[in-house]
């Protein structure tokens, strides 16, 4: 049976790690979960994070995956290297990736962050920008108000506009030209926030280089599936599966439209 890539998410933010994992890695089978029971992650504690990663990755572990790809910002900056000394297989976190993106792309040196109040608080992209680059300077923004809008479907509504524009305002007047979108959720909310710093702010997206760094893992450990048939991923959520569902259809359609889904809903755990 082909082993799986294991991705997990506060909700339904994850689901733009998939997208890119299903567009680079055409035929390796995802495996996602969403807790979308007790999303937002971001305010909650570092301890409370740190358990219900836990309790997903023990969930996940049971489809014996060949790989954890922990999709969540906060997630990452607080329980990457804690499920890393739980686990035998390669664990992939979200924000090296989104750094070094941003190191990347960045002219001037001064890039912004915009994230949970969790990740914020971690100064986990902070860390990971200056260990590649010491003399960066980072403006970090919590934007509180975003996941959790994403979480309700509502990123393409007419409201969408003025609620980026209300959390973004306080890095408009910074000198920055990256914004880091450190949270998955972020991306579901790309025009609008586009719109919002103008076109001389290049938007950074993790999704992108996280699914390269899983398929490099991939390759170094010689774990590429070998297999050239369409895989069967599966979907599984903590609360109610209706909104997930929609959101996750709607995101992934050209992905997935041809491929059999398994929607499944566990009991919360």
């Amino acid at each position: 049976m082909q082993q799986a890539i294991a991705v997990l998410d506060s909700g339904v933010g994850g689901l733009t790690v998939v997208k890119e994992v299903m567009k680079q890695l055409p035929h390796e089978k995802v495996i996602y979960f969403g807790d979308t029971a007790r999303s937002p992650y971001g305010p909650r504690p570092a301890s409370e994070v740190r358990h219900f990663t836990r309790q997903i990755v023990d969930y996940l572990l049971q489809f014996n995956p060949k790989m954890i790809v922990i999709a969540c910002n906060t997630a990452t900056a607080v329980a990457i290297e804690d499920i890393r000394a739980r686990v035998s297989i390669p664990v992939v976190g979200v924000i090296s990736p989104g750094a070094r993106a941003a190191i990347k792309m960045t002219r001037s040196g001064r890039i912004g962050v915009i994230g949970t109040d969790g990740t914020i608080r971690s100064q986990a992209y902070e860390t990971a920008l200056r260990q590649i680059s010491p003399d960066i300077h980072v403006y970090s923004e919590a934007c509180p108000l975003l996941a959790p809008f994403v979480e309700r479907g509502l990123f393409s509504s007419d409201r969408a506009h003025s609620i980026v524009e209300q959390s973004l305002s306080p890095l408009k007047d910074k000198p920055i030209d990256c914004l880091i979108l450190g949270c998955t959720h972020y991306p579901f909310l790309m025009e609008s926030i586009s719109q919002v710093m103008g076109p001389e702010v290049t938007l950074i997206s993790s999704a992108e280089e996280t699914a390269r760094d899983i398929s490099t893992i991939l390759s170094q450990r010689n774990m590429q599936t070998k297999s050239n048939e369409i895989p069967i991923h599966q979907f599984f959520c903590s609360g109610t599966p209706i909104v997930f569902r929609q959101i996750a259809e709607n995101w992934l359609k050209e992905y997935i439209s041809f491929i059999p889904v398994v929607w499944q809903v566990p009991t919360i755990i």
